[in-house]
């Protein structure tokens, strides 16, 4: 077992220090926190305050790096500023709604989507342990039409992956009310939203299916960021074309953006987070792609 003064030591090299090996000692380190678990409270870099066990991915990775996907981080770090107004569907426990509701400030607003009751229960408490006051929370599933949809479960070492989709093996299910984004939000939320945020493990043609006859009422410089799973798609008789198609056709451009979940990537991905690229090819593996009216090959900081 590591001490652990020794093994806060490692995570502060790992973190902060310029010296080699940070990536291998990344990777051991995971490794060590995913077999022997801490329960710890973590600090992110933007500073909020997460309780963590680390045999969950997300979990592990806040309490070793700070941050859950460093390269979308940082672009809404970028992106954003105060007054915006921001919807996270599939919100989890809230890390990117915590840090929306940092950078978009008291004048700003974020609409927190999560259907696990028990993780919007550790959202909720989240959020007021950080106080962000300028957060509303759904405990409801997003998708195109209204109804009860069952959510699996397959791993409890990564609780992020929950979904509607069932996959081969099941730990855990739990049942959610579901409606389309037009119905949980209202209508000033959703014509004033500058960032819409998708991440719903499969059910991200659902999600756009239910938006897509009010697409044309949002703001222009309005943006979509979805988490693209294909082959979950594919689960459902649903392809990629049913998420990018919408949006193409309301004038919004596609891009992707980096996103490697081993932990030995996560040093070089802090140190230089690489923006959204133009992306004009197939999608063929599970992606994060960020839809926007802006005409470029790459999507720079605030516009």
């Amino acid at each position: 077992m590591i001490p652990p003064p020794l093994l806060h030591a490692l995570r502060a090299y790992v973190r902060h220090a310029p010296g080699l090996g940070k990536p291998w000692l990344a990777g051991q380190l995971s490794d060590y926190l995913k077999q022997h678990p801490l329960t710890a409270t973590a600090r992110t870099r933007d500073g909020a305050v997460y309780p963590v066990v680390t045999g969950d991915v997300i979990q592990r990775y806040l309490w070793l790096f700070g941050v859950w996907e460093p390269h979308l981080t940082a672009w809404m770090s970028s992106r954003l500023a105060p007054g915006d107004l921001v919807v996270d569907a599939g919100a989890h426990t809230g890390y990117f709604t915590l840090l929306a509701s940092r950078l978009v400030g008291p004048s700003g607003r974020v609409v927190a989507i999560e259907p696990s009751p028990v993780f919007h229960q550790a959202l909720t408490a989240n959020i007021a342990a950080n106080g962000c006051g300028n957060v509303r929370t759904i405990n409801a599933a997003v998708s195109d039409i209204p109804g009860r949809l069952t959510f699996y479960l397959e791993r409890a070492t990564n609780l992020g992956g929950t979904t509607s989709v069932r996959p081969r093996t099941v730990e855990a299910t739990f049942e959610a009310d579901a409606a389309p984004l037009p119905t949980l939000l209202t209508k000033e939320e959703l014509t004033a939203a500058r960032l819409i945020k998708i991440d719903v493990e499969g059910g991200e043609a659902a999600a756009i299916g239910g938006l897509a006859p009010l697409l044309s009422s949002l703001r222009d410089d309005a943006e979509l960021v979805v988490e693209v799973t294909p082959r979950t798609l594919a689960k459902q008789g649903r392809t990629v074309d049913d998420v990018l198609g919408p949006l193409l056709d309301h004038g919004f451009h596609t891009y992707r953006l980096a996103n490697d979940y081993a932990a030995a990537s996560y040093p070089a991905a802090l140190r230089r987070p690489a923006p959204p690229i133009r992306w004009r090819g197939p999608v063929a593996e599970m992606s994060d792609l960020v839809f926007s009216r802006h005409d470029a090959e790459t999507l720079p900081p605030k516009p």
